[in-house]
């Protein structure tokens, strides 16, 4: 009994102690969930919550030309991604996925890197399975199977592909997205469109800096979780996008001019090429060309010379010279005056004409001292007018508006030089006003000289160049920008004509011949110019082979002036002539501007010898239409396009068009519209006859080739 009693005894121990340590363990737990967490807690939940805040960035505006052509865009691009690797709770899924993933791969590994191949040009068809074989020997969940950016197209073209069809769960197969920044007209007007920096979305220059704060919207915020083996993005914060700009631009007229000062600077072997052309009544940039001699002897846009170069403007200055002194009646039209042979002492430096060898001009009436572009017949005028008083002639410069600051929305814009005679920091010689009237001492930028020909032609009145006309958001405007008017009148009605009359007689049967037409299709007047101006990188005026910018400054038509042009080439050594090397290129420009849009006045030849031309349907009715026209041609009474019959309600059938068509017409309807890729429409993914709904964003994808089926 005894002994029973005392493993009674023995097991009641047992059993307190046991219930002893469990109460410590529920003690003990109920404690460490009333205590702050440890650190081992804080790196779980850190293994979790991977980042936090993480910045959302904003779809950038585009930037769009005059008539609704896209000029700079925002572009999906997409890097490609294979997982190797199957994560999943449940250990027997997990595995036959794995399996079904393995086999899959071994079996179309082949087909996968042929198809692969065909898609991207680049990279072999072994290439791409060696590849695939490395990412799968390393078990990679992130494996990059092509180190370029992939298009829409050909990440679609990739989802066509075995198991990269499949699902990201099934397949393993997803592509992380990044917006980047295309210019489909390629260089055309890069300068002044601007850039980005490579590795962020960071304006550079030009238009994309200017209006960076438009374009650029405001980025949202987003954090990353890790929830069951998966890492998760939540938006915490949805982005903004940034608003559209509408320039000034057209396509056209732009690439026209490119070619056209390309051609001659090939020609001639120039190192520069500049054109600007603007719209006389509004200001607006239609071109704005700035090609410069790369060392591979090519030319590129890499500068904006025509807004930042500041150079002595040489003849084309001598306008505003004349100016001054009719205006302020110290110079009149029936004045004449002696140009000497064509070299003369003055001040104790010699000027000379560019005919001095063969004998100057001799006798000249200020008409004919422009149009034949005498140094010496503008610098005697001026000096006798105002030697005692140069200040006088630059407060007439000024008075007209020469040297005026024209606050353009660019970085690193030049700002015209006039030195004034009682400037403090600049010692005035006698021989700064004669030199200053011819186009030295003075140093403007080739747009200034345009805004100054500009208002000549605008009846008087200065408005500053204008390369933004509206800002817009979801397809409508939210902001116009107008033409803003610099000076109301530069000079008398009286001066102006006489100006006016002088510089159309340069082109008539001055030194600018070859700048207009003969006076078959329409009128021109300008001025030509020739300056020497100092070596590169400060290499002086007189040392070694001379450097020059020659130019024509006019417009066009004379009677009634429409648009107003610049072109300027810096080029090396001998010729050098203004109105023989610029004003071919003013012809060819000028001569397209006026024989396309509102302004065609080449009219079709209707004779026996005409030859059919079948009706156009896709692509730029408007331009084809011109060619006809230009090249003589007849043609049988279009049909309406089916295209124009679907109501303005409705969204159209684009599939099969060029980009600008589709996007005419898309717009027209209130539509936003994005692109991807180049060539003719082959998607859209709203589909033709649904409503149209103003501002909604309708994306289309392009391809060149034939359309799709």
């Amino acid at each position: 009994m005894k002994a029973d009693k005392n493993n009674s005894i023995g097991r009641f121990r047992i059993i307190f102690l046991l219930m002893c340590l469990a109460g410590l363990y529920i003690l003990g737990t109920a404690l460490h969930t009333m205590l702050p967490p440890t650190s081992e807690y804080w790196d779980k939940v850190s293994k979790r919550f991977i980042k936090e805040n993480l910045p959302i960035p904003a779809t950038r505006g585009n930037i769009y030309s005059w008539d609704g052509q896209l000029l700079a865009g925002s572009i999906p691009e997409y890097r490609l991604y294979l997982d190797y690797v199957v994560i999943d709770k449940d250990s027997t899924a997990r595995v036959k996925a794995q399996a079904w993933r393995d086999s899959t791969f071994d079996h179309d590994l082949d087909s996968i890197s042929l198809g692969l191949a065909n898609i991207f040009h680049d990279k072999s068809a072994e290439w791409f399975r060696q590849r695939l074989m490395e990412g799968k020997k390393k078990r990679r969940h992130a494996w990059r199977i092509y180190p370029g950016h992939a298009s829409y197209i050909q990440y679609k073209e990739c989802k066509e592909l075995p198991l990269l069809r499949e699902s990201s769960f099934k397949g393993g197969f997803y592509v992380e997205e990044q917006m980047k920044r295309k210019r489909p007209y390629g260089s055309l007007a890069s300068r002044t469109l601007g850039d980005l920096y490579r590795d962020s979305d960071a304006a550079k220059n030009g238009l994309e800096l200017s209006f960076d704060s438009i374009l650029s919207g405001k980025p949202g915020i987003s954090h990353r979780t890790k929830i069951r083996n998966k890492r998760l993005s939540f938006t915490d914060l949805e982005p903004e996008d940034g608003h559209d700009i509408v320039s000034t631009i057209d396509v056209n007229i732009q690439d026209v001019a490119e070619k056209a000062i390309v051609n001659k600077l090939k020609e001639i072997k120039g190192e520069t090429g500049i054109v600007i052309v603007m719209e006389v009544a509004t200001g607006d940039v239609k071109a704005i060309v700035n090609m410069t001699r790369g060392q591979d002897s090519l030319y590129y846009e890499m500068k904006n010379h025509a807004i930042s170069d500041l150079m002595e403007p040489g003849s084309t200055f001598k306008t505003a010279s004349i100016m001054v002194g009719l205006e302020d009646g110290v110079i009149n039209m029936d004045d004449v005056v002696d140009c000497t042979g064509g070299i003369y002492n003055m001040h104790g430096r010699w000027m000379k004409d560019h005919n001095w060898r063969k004998g100057g001009y001799g006798t000249l009436s200020v008409s004919q001292v422009l149009e034949y572009s005498s140094n010496i017949g503008v610098s005697k005028l001026i000096d006798k007018a105002y030697h005692d008083q140069p200040e006088k002639f630059v407060q007439g410069l000024n008075r007209e508006g020469v040297g005026l600051l024209l606050d353009l929305p660019f970085k690193g814009k030049g700002e015209p030089i006039v030195p004034h005679p009682k400037d403090t920091k600049r010692y005035w010689s006698k021989t700064d006003l004669p030199w200053m009237s011819i186009g030295y001492v003075t140093m403007l930028p080739p747009i200034s000289t345009l805004t100054f020909y500009n208002a000549i032609a605008n009846g008087g009145t200065m408005v500053k160049p204008r390369f933004i006309k509206a800002e817009m958001k979801d397809g409508l405007v939210v902001k116009e920008y107008p033409t803003e008017v610099l000076k109301q009148r530069i000079c008398s009605p009286k001066t102006l004509e006489n100006i006016q009359l002088i510089l159309e007689r340069v082109v008539s049967r001055g030194l600018g011949k070859k700048a207009g037409n003969g006076g078959k299709l329409f009128k021109v007047s300008g001025k030509t110019g020739t300056a020497q101006i100092a070596k590169a990188n400060g290499g002086g005026y007189h040392s070694g082979i001379p450097r020059y910018m020659v130019s024509f400054c006019g417009y066009y038509p004379s009677d009634a002036p429409k648009y107003s042009c610049i072109v300027c080439i810096v080029k090396n050594g001998l010729p050098a002539s203004g109105g023989g090397q610029c004003g071919p290129v003013f012809r060819e420009i000028s001569e397209y501007v006026m024989s396309s849009g509102d302004h065609r006045n080449i009219e079709t030849a209707a004779d026996s010898n005409s030859v059919f031309v079948p009706e156009i349907t896709l692509g730029n009715k408007q331009d084809a239409q011109d060619i006809i026209k230009k090249m003589k041609l007849s043609q049988v009474p279009i049909e309406e396009n089916i295209v124009d019959t679907i109501p303005e309600d409705k969204v159209p059938n684009v599939i099969g068009m060029g980009a600008k068509d589709a996007v005419y017409l898309l717009q027209q309807r209130g539509l936003k519209v994005r692109l991807n890729g180049a060539g003719q429409v082959q998607q859209q993914n709203i589909p033709a006859g649904s409503e149209a709904v103003r501002g909604k964003t309708i994306t289309l994808v392009l391809k060149e080739g034939k359309q799709s089926e």
